[in-house]
Formats: structure tokens, sequence, C-alpha cells
């Protein structure tokens, strides 16, 4: 039996007629550039994820980046980020010649250790980027009077989690003076190509960014600032608008599939329940677990990925892979570890979850289409790897 990590052509074909009419409609009107559709993608997203302003760009990369330009981050200041994360995170902080802070993760959700970001904080900190990774936000409630105490802006990467939700209702994207988030195709929400978007309560940065996103031009051929050519195509705006309402069902199949994932595991005797963080002969597969908070409310986990820790990661996704299983190791090299950051000089001893997670995770096939027999066929296989 063939399980795909992912797989967009079933997606594609069950909402076939509704896209093609739409990539149609944007064809005829040659209206390619912003517009109608990209204005009614950030009415959708704004009221989605419940903030007053969002301003469609051009990619998450480019939405982190723009983020940063708004605050007037400049060289040699310091901006605190996860160790543990994609490298669009510490790449934009560089490109503007600012320094990353790298802080480790914590290990059931896998994102930033807030408990580890004060130690991290001195003059030149002038922004905090948590992710919300793999789906799952971070701990809110902890950033945010970090944030207060210390009067530094939370900058969210959002780029994984759409629709995720902290204890207390609020969505990614609505805590901190912006979030950022990307519609690459493999997201819950992904495009025909490259896309973002930057959420904010705040008008002034709101028009700031529609502005930027225009090289800074406003009116025409008048530039007050330096921004870049990060405008969204109306066709990628377009094919969001009708994957939008959606969304909440693509979310809800995605939370199944993780939780008959750890039925099974759990059935398989390979997991005694999920969040255990330490091997043991009872637990030879560790789960993901959405977090309790304070609340007593379970997070909203979207599932942009279902990460197990397994050991022999490397061998086990062989296996895997010869058994026609697509798998994907996120992230297999933290920050702190590629040498594009060696002149950083960070101690190696200092990020010990970090370095587990880049060495233990493994990505198993979590997409809405996925029928039970493939999840059944993929928990098999995986428990006559360790039957070995």
């Amino acid at each position: 039996m063939k399980v795909p990590l992912l797989d967009l052509k079933l997606q594609y074909q069950s909402i076939k007629n509704e896209i093609e009419p739409a990539i149609l409609k944007v064809a005829e009107s040659q209206m390619l550039i912003l517009g109608e559709e990209v204005a009614q993608l950030e009415k959708n997203i704004a009221s989605y994820c419940q903030t007053d302003y969002a301003v469609a760009v051009s990619s998450g990369t480019d939405a982190l980046l723009m983020a940063l330009m708004a605050i007037d981050l400049k060289q040699g200041d310091e901006v605190i980020i996860p160790t543990y994360s994609f490298f669009a995170t510490a790449g934009v902080v560089v490109r503007l010649g600012a320094i990353p802070v790298f802080v480790d993760s914590e290990p059931v959700a896998f994102n930033i250790d807030t408990k580890k970001i004060k130690e991290k904080i001195n003059s030149k900190t002038k922004a905090i980027i948590p992710v919300h990774l793999y789906g799952q936000c971070v701990d809110i409630n902890e950033l945010l009077k970090i944030s207060d105490e210390y009067n530094i802006p939370i900058i969210e990467d959002c780029a994984q989690a759409i629709g995720a939700q902290y204890s207390n209702g609020k969505f990614a994207g609505s805590f901190g003076l912006m979030g950022c988030f990307s519609f690459y195709p493999t997201k819950n929400l992904g495009a025909f190509g490259e896309g973002g978007i930057i959420t904010t309560n705040n008008k002034e940065f709101a028009e700031k960014l529609k502005q930027m996103r225009n090289h800074g031009m406003s009116p025409k051929y008048y530039h007050k600032f330096i921004g870049g050519n990060f405008r969204l195509d109306a066709l990628q705006a377009a094919v969001l608008n009708v994957k939008f309402p959606h969304l909440e069902k693509w979310h809800q199949a995605r939370r199944n599939n993780a939780s008959l994932y750890s039925k099974l595991f759990i059935e398989a005797g390979l997991s005694e329940t999920e969040g255990k963080t330490k091997f043991d002969n009872k637990n030879k597969v560790l789960l993901p677990k959405p977090v309790y908070q304070d609340s007593g409310q379970n997070n909203y986990h979207i599932y942009n990925q279902y990460i197990i820790r397994v050991q022999d990661r490397d061998k086990l996704r062989d296996f895997l892979g010869k058994n026609e299983i697509g798998t994907e190791i996120y992230y297999p090299v933290s920050f702190h570890r590629q040498e594009c950051f060696s002149y950083l000089k960070n101690n190696d001893k200092d990020y010990p979850i970090a370095n587990e997670l880049s060495e233990t995770t493994i990505a198993l096939p979590i997409f809405p289409e996925l029928t039970r027999e493939q999840i059944q066929f993929v928990v098999e296989k995986i428990k006559e790897f360790y039957s070995k």
C-alpha cells in the first residue's frame, strides 16, 4: 500500500469545480496584482484570526521580513527566536543585519521554551519571534508577561498555524504586534504557489505594511521609506478564497487522523499515552500532545505536521520508505548547529532538547484525505520495525 507524505491532487480534485471558475474570472479580468481578490482574502483572514487588519504579501518569509522592517530593525539589534524551526525564522533577522539569539525548545510541543527567554534579553533585544511549530501555539501567557515586562514586541511566526488556538480560544496571529502566515502549498491553507499574510491590531503598522509591500510608495511614485515588491498575485488570492471555507473541515480531518494515530500506537504497545518525553520499553514511540495550559482547556492543534519521536530514526525512515510510506525530517540541523551561524559561537550543550528533536523526530502522513487503512498500515509497519 502506498502512503504518500502529502497528496495535494486529492484536495484539488475535491474542489476543482470551484477553483477553475475562480482562476478563469481573474484571467478574464486581467487584474493580476492585488485588487478585489486580495482585498477579500484580507477580510477573510482578519475576521478568522480575530484581528482588526490583515495585509496580504508575497510569501511567509517576506511576511516575517516585512514585520521586522516595520519595527525598524537595525544592524546590531538582537531578535530572540527558537533554535529549532524552519530557516526563514532566522534568515530574515540576518538579512537585516541583526543578530538572531537562539533559545532551546520545550520537549512536548517542541516550541520555544518560554522559561529560557528572559536570560537572553538585554538592551539590544528588539523583538521576540515565537514559532507556533507544527500547528500548535506556544505558551502565549508567559510570552505576553515577558513582552509587557520588558516592552519588547512579539512577532508571531504562524507559518504552520493558521487556525491554531490557545487555551483561551484566541487565534494564532492575534496575540503579538504582528502575526506572519504562509500560504505555501503544503500548509493547511495553501495557495497554488507562494503567498503570505500579516495580521495586526495596530492601524499604524497595517498602513505601513500596505505601503511597504509596494516599494514604500504612497501616493504613486512618492516614497517616504524603502519597501520592496512584496505584493500578492490575485490568482493566488482567488485560490485561497475558494479554499478558505473548507479550512475548518480540513483542520478537523487532520485532528481526527492524529487521534487515530495515537489510539493505534497505544493499542500496538508502542506508547503508553500522548506527551511522553522519555524512551523506555513501554514508549518506543513518543506521541505529540496538545498542551494544556493554566485555564484547563486544551489547545486547538491543527496538525500542519504530525511529528513523533522515535529511536533509530534514520533506520526507521529507510524501512518505511522501502514500504512506500512517505516521511520527512523537520529539522535535522537546528540553527545553532548551522554552518552559516558558526560566527555566533553558540555552545551546543545549551540546546539539549533541540538537539534531541533534531535527531529523533519524524513526520508521518497527516493530510485530510488520508484513509483509516493507510494510517493503520503506517502503524503496523512501525510496529513491525520495532519487533525485529
